[in-house]
């Protein structure tokens, strides 16, 4: 039996992503890697490590061990770092894997310990979330083969905040006392601040796949787009409402476009009334609430669209979270799995 076609597309641009990581790494002397946890930020891992791998990036990290297995075979030369570590009960589970832990509790170093293997070790300077304490690290890690000592930027994306500089100290202070391979502190935001930030490896993430700020302030280039197929056109009078709620009554003789892609695909529910498609250059707001599976659009105005075609609907990023009421990373996170995923 012929497997049913998806009603939606999510569309990766692994050219503007390569071009994307080629600028974060062109910032410094520090060696580049890439986060592509989460499936790459939504967009698909296995495709963002072959092309990022193809362009140069060497390191790769993820968070959690399960993650490690989507990626296999890993390109010749390529390392896989797990961002959680490794607890007692995931000793053996890592050992079976190409992968490496950086590790960032007292029993997760006590456990890897007794492997004999090298590792990663990850460093509390501020974040308060994961790591090692700065006062202990030394003493803990006293023995290990550490390859890279890390720790992560709180308020990056805030660059004057107090807490960077703060940070960028205290771990070249603990760097100084732990010997590593390599030292990485900055995320994407984090190789924006500067070279003080920057030591030997960075872990830029969202900044590879559209969203933030690359070095010198400008916007990453576009990296996902969403498309959707047109399920109903239909007229709806002066005076009549779309979708949930009426919250869309037409002022005028309306034509209304309602596609396949609702809050089960990311397409938030806050995008109700706000959102946007195109088409044939024609904007085509929002029209009534996004449900779970659909979306309708004012296409009044734009060219003649018929049941069955594609259409564009507006993804940008930075816009798109400030219409939503969300993050970037959320709204990459958040694309569900029913999308036909294209690679170009």
């Amino acid at each position: 039996m012929r497997e049913p076609a998806p009603q939606a597309r999510l569309t990766v641009d692994l050219a503007a992503m390569v071009a994307n990581w080629r600028d974060l790494a062109a910032a410094g002397r520090a060696e580049c890697g890439a986060a592509i946890k989460a499936d790459a930020y939504g967009l698909g891992a296995r495709a963002a490590m072959k092309a990022l791998a193809a362009a140069g990036c060497r390191h790769f990290y993820v968070a959690h061990w399960a993650e490690v297995a989507a990626l296999l075979p890993l390109p010749p030369g390529v390392s896989v770092s797990v961002l959680h570590g490794a607890a007692p009960h995931e000793i053996e589970t890592a050992l079976s894997l190409p992968a490496t832990p950086v590790l960032a509790t007292p029993a997760q170093v006590a456990a890897w310990r007794q492997t004999g293997r090298p590792c990663e070790a990850m460093v509390d300077t501020g974040m308060n979330r994961l790591g090692l304490a700065p006062a202990e690290a030394q003493g803990l890690l006293a023995g290990l083969t550490v390859t890279v000592l890390h720790s992560h930027l709180a308020c990056a994306e805030q660059p004057g905040h107090p807490l960077n500089d703060i940070q960028r100290q205290r771990f070249a202070e603990v760097a100084a006392a732990v010997p590593a391979g390599a030292y990485a502190l900055a995320n994407s935001s984090g190789i924006a601040l500067g070279p003080g930030w920057l030591f030997d490896r960075t872990r830029p993430g969202i900044a590879l796949f559209g969203g933030g700020l690359l070095p010198g302030g400008r916007h990453a280039r576009t990296v996902a787009s969403l498309s959707a197929r047109v399920l109903q056109v239909h007229d709806v009078a002066v005076g009549a409402s779309v979708g949930y709620g009426a919250t869309f009554v037409a002022a005028r003789p309306s034509r209304i476009a309602t596609l396949a892609l609702g809050y089960a695909d990311g397409y938030r529910r806050a995008l109700s009334n706000k959102g946007c498609a195109r088409i044939g250059g024609v904007t085509c707001p929002a029209a009534g609430r996004v449900s779970m599976d659909m979306a309708a659009f004012d296409v009044t105005d734009a060219p003649p669209v018929a049941e069955g075609e594609w259409v564009d609907v507006d993804f940008d990023l930075a816009g798109t979270a400030a219409l939503a009421g969300a993050s970037e990373y959320e709204l990459l996170t958040g694309l569900g799995g029913r999308y036909a995923r294209v690679y170009r």
